[in-house]
């Protein structure tokens, strides 16, 4: 163990918090949710200017805020349900303290469907197509929000002998050199899917609405699955005979339901090329 000791890297020391405006602080998780929405925002009105069904760039002036709300909403009821429930129902004043940390992918995906299922119904917009933008645009939140957990030193990995291992300082790290799992999950979820992402949809565009859809929950669904082998639980597993974390758990139907949307994305647009 010493000489894994040497050879691991020391986590940099880097302050949570970005600055300081007197007894204001702004971290860097909060900059990396509000750079990823902003980012988003963006780059959903650029493809949206080839988008069939009467979407417009305008529209995702009016979403932003629907998705803010779904992350935001989703994120903290989702890590209270799916990781803490015990906690919260017996401190439910907690569930309020959403500065100490504490929000789920998983729930914040389903906020922001509920939120696109809302706003495309509300709209008459194509909810398909609709969602094949938003799910582009998704990784860059993903991407930086993973990059932000390794500045804050949280939500580290496993104990780890490779030459790139990290010592986080954290006491609950316990000085072990430990897996940066937070960047291999930068680079899965973030940077590679939404690379195949943007790739997939040069070649396609939207001929096959639901498609680009199916590939990020896939994507996202089978990195987080892969990564999870290596990071470190942060509860105790619900389900120790199947030797899975809950992440893991929650990721099993998202990839069933990510080759179910992308069969049934490829069957409609075949019916729909079909002579009457």
């Amino acid at each position: 163990m010493p000489d894994v000791l040497l050879a691991a890297l020391t986590f940099p020391d880097f302050d949570p918090a970005a600055f300081r405006l007197g007894p204001i602080e702004i971290r860097w998780y909060a900059l990396a949710y509000i750079a990823g929405l902003v980012l988003g925002w963006r780059y959903c009105r650029y493809l949206a200017k080839d988008a069939p069904g009467g979407i417009k760039p305008s529209h995702f002036d009016d979403f932003l805020l629907w998705a803010t709300l779904g992350v935001i909403l989703g994120g903290r009821l989702g890590f209270i349900l799916f990781y803490n429930p015990g906690h919260y129902i017996a401190n439910p004043l907690d569930i309020f303290q959403v500065w100490r940390g504490g929000m789920s992918f998983h729930g914040g995906l389903l906020g922001v469907i509920v939120a696109i299922l809302l706003f495309a119904r509300r709209h008459r917009l194509p909810l398909f197509v609709f969602g094949d933008i938003i799910a582009c645009a998704a990784p860059i939140g993903l991407l930086l929000g993973r990059i932000s957990n390794f500045i804050n030193g949280e939500l580290w990995g496993r104990p780890s002998d490779l030459p790139w291992a990290v010592i986080f300082p954290h006491p609950m790290a316990g000085g072990l050199p430990r897996h940066p799992s937070q960047l291999y999950e930068a680079a899965l979820e973030g940077l590679v899917l939404l690379i195949v992402l943007f790739w997939v949809h040069r070649r396609v565009g939207f001929r096959y609405p639901g498609l680009l859809s199916a590939i990020f929950i896939f994507g996202y669904a089978l990195s987080r699955f892969l990564v999870e082998f290596v990071r470190q639980p942060g509860f105790e597993n619900p389900f120790p005979l199947l030797g899975l974390t809950m992440g893991q758990l929650l990721c099993l139907p998202m990839m069933a339901f990510g080759i179910w949307l992308a069969l049934k994305a490829r069957n409609a647009a075949r019916s729909a090329q079909s002579p009457a």
